[in-house]
């Protein structure tokens, strides 16, 4: 049944229409994602798809009797709203508490939150929460989202991802989150150059998509082309390709990545990191950091060497950005100590835009840093890497005042790069960033060689640009987790599960239970001592860096790891389906 039906629809601010001549269908049970660029009409699209807007040319017509959920990026509500008035509604106690969906929902994104307390005293990502929570409780046929996990962390996005796809709705939703994209949606419309092109499957099947048309089409996209491939075969190569749903046709994509290197160099980085940081970069010795009466770390010893490419994922609160700040000097701990190497050159990305002169150009803003910079094997100026992330020749010269959010992210991580640091620090990096900007960013870090510490809620993100995952789970600690935002996530649904809640008694362990968790305690020892042996392995290959030929050896024991490890990995993952 057709829910939506666009015909040549047209809708332009300015000269340059963001929708020319667009018809388009929307079919019940479809799951769409849109991409593209930032002001490309990704939003302009879903607010005339709903009809909050009116196209200047063609007609929308919506299916008689149509229940739309629609999330804008602006969430309103009324004066003196409440959690309880905005989700709940005037619905009794009873009703509403006997509702499984109901429950559902504010367990999954409003825990703990008391129902009575004023929305307008709330935070940006609270309110934002309330807003998703009163559309997932209603009954509609079709959800449309417009940035659905914005503010939301990554148990908040995986909760997310996990009741949209429980749920028998039809779905268009806008996100830069690729990993979401490739959870809930089974087709891509990107819309570009006031077209909409429409592609089978998620965001990787996208990739694959355009990688193939890439390679089909004219020489003038060899750049675009290049790019696609290399994040393609991250994607074969990461994760994802472990999974024992493959979202994309492997086949295809082995023939279209067959000569492709990976990613990341690890020899030259590992080498170029440690001829600019030396052996010592930032060590935590016996470390406790107190805010107010609280201990957010205590007594905690990490190493992060030269090189290092670290995740950090903790819920909020747990203290992600106290541990940047830790790291960047600007805290210093209740106990314990901080080493940083003499030659450590830091640069942090916090979540708060820096000042900058509204009267400066882009151009000018960058290069009063400096005009050129080298990362990898390739000198780059200002003016090309502006263009690289999203500010194409004319945009270079706008004063930096009539700046979008996300365009002054992208310039201050553009400048931060530009001090050439060889630690950089990354907290919540993603954020406004379309998914175009982030693949030339995720590039750009491939040949910067540095250590590096990535907070995000973009999972996609993080697994693409880090090596391995350490998280805050609210003890105190930093845990190494070989299994990365996975393990995270099975860790934290353990954690939270209450100590009197009574596991089902529907039978007994069988034999074969037992025996299958006695192999999953196997499997976890084997892939803790697997990451102690590849942390060793970089240790003695930053020790190494000057003898190519010990580097050439260290580095073939290091990708035997590195293959064990993924093995292992594939063997606890299958088996913990099975026992869980």
């Amino acid at each position: 049944m057709n829910l939506i039906n666009v015909e040549n629809a047209g809708k332009a601010f300015g000269p340059k229409p963001l929708l020319d001549g667009v018809s388009l269908g929307l079919d019940e049970g479809d799951r769409i994602g849109v991409v593209g660029r930032n002001g490309g009409g990704k939003s302009t699209l879903v607010r005339i798809l709903a009809r909050v807007d009116e196209p200047d040319s063609g007609r929308v017509t919506h299916a008689r009797g149509l229940r739309l959920g629609v999330l804008t990026q602006r969430d309103e509500f009324p004066a003196g709203a409440t959690v309880r008035s905005v989700v709940i509604g005037e619905r009794a106690e009873h009703e509403w508490a006997g509702d499984t969906r109901a429950r559902d929902v504010l367990a999954g994104l409003l825990p703990g939150v008391d129902l009575d307390a004023s929305l307008a005293g709330m935070s940006g990502g609270e309110r934002r929460r309330a807003a998703l929570a009163r559309l997932l409780v209603s009954d509609v046929d079709l959800l449309v989202l417009d940035e659905p996990t914005n503010h939301l962390d990554i148990e908040a996005v995986d909760w997310l991802a996990r009741h949209l796809k429980a749920r028998r709705v039809a779905l268009l939703v806008v996100t830069h989150d690729r990993w979401f994209l490739d959870e809930v949606t089974d087709r891509t419309w990107e819309v570009v150059d006031g077209r909409v092109e429409r592609y089978e499957g998620g965001y990787s099947a996208f990739v694959l998509a355009k990688a193939e048309r890439a390679r089909i089409a004219a020489a003038t996209e060899t750049k675009r082309q290049n790019l696609l491939r290399k994040e393609l075969a991250w994607l074969r190569r990461g994760p994802q390709a472990r999974s024992s749903k493959p979202k994309f046709r492997v086949d295809a994509a082995q023939a279209l990545i067959a000569d492709e290197p990976p990613a990341r160099d690890e020899v030259e980085l590992t080498k170029f990191a440690t001829a600019r940081l030396g052996k010592t970069v930032l060590d935590l010795e016996d470390v406790t950091a107190r805010v107010g009466d609280r201990d957010l770390f205590a007594h905690v010893t990490w190493r992060l060497g030269p090189g290092e490419r670290v995740g950090l994922v903790g819920v909020n609160g747990s203290g992600k950005s106290t541990l940047l700040r830790l790291l960047d000097g600007t805290l210093a701990p209740s106990a314990g100590r901080i080493v940083r190497g003499k030659t450590v050159q830091l640069a942090h990305l916090s979540q708060n835009l820096e000042e900058l002169d509204p009267a400066r150009r882009v151009l000018e803003s960058v290069e009063e840093i400096r005009r050129r910079i080298t990362v990898g094997k390739r000198e780059w100026t200002a003016s090309q890497l502006l263009e690289r992330l999203g500010f194409p020749g004319d945009r270079q010269w706008t004063p930096v005042g009539d700046l979008s959010g996300g365009e002054r992210r992208r310039l201050q991580v553009l400048r931060l790069l530009m001090g050439e640091p060889n630690v950089l620090l990354l907290d919540e990096p993603t954020n406004d960033l379309d998914i175009e900007t982030l693949t030339e960013l995720e590039d750009l870090l491939d040949g910067w060689p540095g250590t590096l510490v990535v907070v995000s809620h973009d999972r996609y993100f993080l697994e693409r640009v880090t090596d391995h995952v350490v998280a805050l789970l609210g003890d105190g600690g930093v845990a190494m987790l070989p299994g990365g935002v996975d393990e995270y996530l099975r860790r934290r649904a353990e954690g939270q599960t209450p100590a009197t809640q009574q596991k089902p008694q529907a039978k007994p362990a069988s034999g074969q239970d037992w025996k299958a968790r006695k192999e999953l305690d196997r499997l976890e020892r084997r892939l803790d001592k697997l990451t102690r042996q590849q942390a060793e392995l970089h240790e003695q290959l930053a020790a190494h860096a000057t003898d190519y030929a010990r580097l050439q050896e260290l580095d073939a024991q290091l990708k035997a790891l590195q293959a064990e490890a993924a093995e292992v990995e594939e063997e606890w993952l299958m088996l913990a389906e099975d026992v869980g």
